[in-house]
């Protein structure tokens, strides 16, 4: 049977690493709370193959480390920043594990905003919408400690819109399949998916002995857009809410594809952009049994939310 099979791809790690971090400035608090998974590649063959150990950095250990460096790393409050130090404190550490993907979902927390004069209050926080900043960085050490390379995406999942009019779908083919009425306006609701990536950026290998001292360009130093720059999920999200609202939206695709071409446009360091957008339908109610005009687009009023099926629009806009 030890002929006909072998071990062609491997990587392991700790899913689900539950990090909330409280940065104080005097008596202004500012808060972070990530899901992080890290997963590693290496020299780990063995541990599948002949049942060793020894090449295992226990996945126990990885949620410890991340623990740890949320305490003390100066990036935790990026956690584009946060995942690069912790992907590349854990491949210069272990001279075996040559790359390390972390991924980070972060949680929305906005300031509670009291008094008068609406000041956002120093330390009390609310829920801010389902929406999450998703990031993913691989950091690549195979062509040597020394040449470690961090590729890095990030975007944004659960962007939650709507609009109820500046939409229609008309023209697409009609044949034996089609029962789709074309509109001239429509309701148009997604759930954005967004995510960017960057041009692999070089990592200066840590000199301590610990492998925390990992430097990361200064953000005062970042081009505008670059993968340092902490305003590009900003301006990526700006792009996503003003476009969807103000085009006059011949479909899902052309919305889509108008997005992606302004971020990359306004972001230098943006080398692609994907979106996935699933159509979140309304369905006019039928209620001409009572005499009630409700499917004249003008009278239209009262909808059906519908969540399955769902049609699903997927692209990625690349920098030429």
């Amino acid at each position: 049977m030890s002929d006909l099979a072998y071990l062609s791809s491997a990587r392991y790690g700790k899913d689900a690493v539950r990090v909330f971090r409280v940065v104080r400035e005097g008596s202004t608090h500012t808060v972070v709370e990530y899901n992080v998974k890290v997963l590693l590649e290496g020299d780990i063959e063995v541990s599948y193959t002949k049942a060793d150990n020894k090449v295992i950095v226990a996945t126990d250990s990885i949620k410890n480390i991340t623990y740890y460096l949320a305490k003390v790393s100066p990036h935790i409050l990026v956690p584009e920043r946060f995942a690069v130090h912790l992907g590349t404190h854990i491949v210069s550490k272990y001279a075996h594990i040559h790359k390390a993907f972390v991924d980070i979902e972060q949680l929305r927390w906005s300031r509670i905003v009291v008094g008068k004069d609406r000041k956002p209050h120093p330390h009390s926080f609310f829920r801010d919408g389902d929406e999450k900043r998703t990031v993913k960085v691989e950091i690549d050490g195979t062509a040597g400690k020394d040449k470690i390379q961090a590729r890095v995406s990030a975007g944004v999942n659960d962007l939650l819109v709507l609009k109820s009019s500046g939409s229609s779908f008309t023209s697409f083919i009609r044949d034996e399949y089609t029962l789709l009425k074309e509109v001239d306006d429509r309701i148009f609701s997604t759930s954005v998916d967004l995510n960017y990536t960057f041009a692999p950026i070089s990592i200066s290998p840590p000199k301590d002995e610990k492998k925390l001292d990992i430097v990361i360009p200064a953000l005062d130093q970042a081009e505008a857009g670059s993968v340092w720059d902490a305003t590009v999920l900003d301006r990526a999200r700006t792009i996503t809410l003003e476009v969807f609202a103000e085009d006059e939206s011949a479909s899902v695709q052309a919305t889509l594809y108008k997005m992606g071409q302004r971020i990359i446009a306004e972001n230098a360091g943006v080398q692609t952009v994907s979106y996935a957008l699933p159509n979140k339908h309304y369905i006019p109610v039928d209620m001409s049994y009572m005499g009630v005009d409700n499917l004249t687009p003008a009278k239209a009023e009262v909808f059906q939310p519908v969540a399955a099926p769902s049609g699903l629009i997927s692209a990625t806009v690349s920098r030429k």
